[in-house]
């Protein structure tokens, strides 16, 4: 996952992991879904951008085959790296600063990368650069604005913890250059980036284990700034941790929204 300076959620941490593990249990399919509505085959070379953990490499690879390349890059690639001996190529690499790598591509993937960036348009025009004619761009980012609550059903204290928790979290991720509102965004930048075929769907999960071990782990990453901005107590925090440990809660995700388009110009693998 892509951060920049500011970034709330540092991947050096231990419960990075147990992040990325639920991220890909929750968002996988759906992913891997959007890749196959845009026709991905063998032989294409795909930059998989802000990568994080090593899921959708490996599976662009598989789908690729050795013909193929996949190039997946983060500004932190210490979780990225176990894909290498599954055929992808790790780079680190800072979507917003760097220049974009060698290609051209035939699909360029970010997921959740785009929302955290203070320079996104930068960002995604180095992608959209980065696409041979006639390549895909495939940009999914949440969008906590359209659906604030991680409780959407906040029937008693323990929900009604949870969902201020959550407000407190958004709080930290808007201090940090976070655009909360980004996801609703994408087909209009992907067809202001000169990309045609736009299309756009979302997803998010209502109730779901994964939803529990990512709120355990973000909980877990950001709790001292939380108790240092004063939104929360160490108290409950403790309390907000056993609640979702016990499993007395239907935790809710922001809405993924996936957005893809096509570079104009000819079709097909170089």
């Amino acid at each position: 996952m892509g951060q920049d300076e500011g970034y709330l959620l540092d991947n050096r941490q231990v419960e990075a992991g147990a992040r990325f593990e639920a991220l890909s249990a929750l968002f996988d399919a759906s992913t891997f879904r959007h890749f196959e509505t845009v026709g991905i085959d063998e032989g294409w070379r795909c930059w998989e951008v802000g990568a994080g953990g090593p899921t959708v490499p490996v599976w662009l690879a598989a789908r690729v085959g050795p013909r193929g390349r996949v190039l997946a890059t983060d500004i932190d690639v210490s979780w990225t790296e176990t894909a290498t001996a599954e055929g992808v190529e790790v780079l680190r690499h800072d979507v917003a600063l760097d220049e974009p790598p060698a290609g051209p591509f035939d699909l360029v993937h970010a997921r959740l990368v785009l929302v955290h960036l203070t320079d996104r348009e930068t960002a995604l025009r180095a992608m959209v650069q980065a696409l041979r004619p006639g390549g895909r761009l495939v940009i999914e980012d949440a969008d906590p604005a359209l659906q604030p609550l991680i409780c959407p059903d906040e029937h008693g204290p323990e929900q009604e913890l949870a969902n201020r928790l959550r407000h407190g979290f958004r709080q930290l991720l808007r201090q940090r250059g976070a655009d909360l509102s980004y996801g609703r965004k994408l087909p209009r930048l992907l067809r202001e980036a000169g990309l045609v075929e736009v299309e756009a769907d979302a997803y998010f999960p209502i109730a779901s284990p994964p939803c529990d071990v990512l709120e355990a782990a973000t909980v877990h990453q950001v709790r001292d700034k939380l108790i240092a901005a004063g939104l929360a107590t160490d108290e409950e925090i403790e309390r907000h941790l056993a609640n979702v440990a016990a499993g007395r809660l239907d935790l809710a995700t922001s809405p993924m929204i996936s957005a893809w388009g096509r570079r104009p110009g000819a079709d097909g693998p170089a």
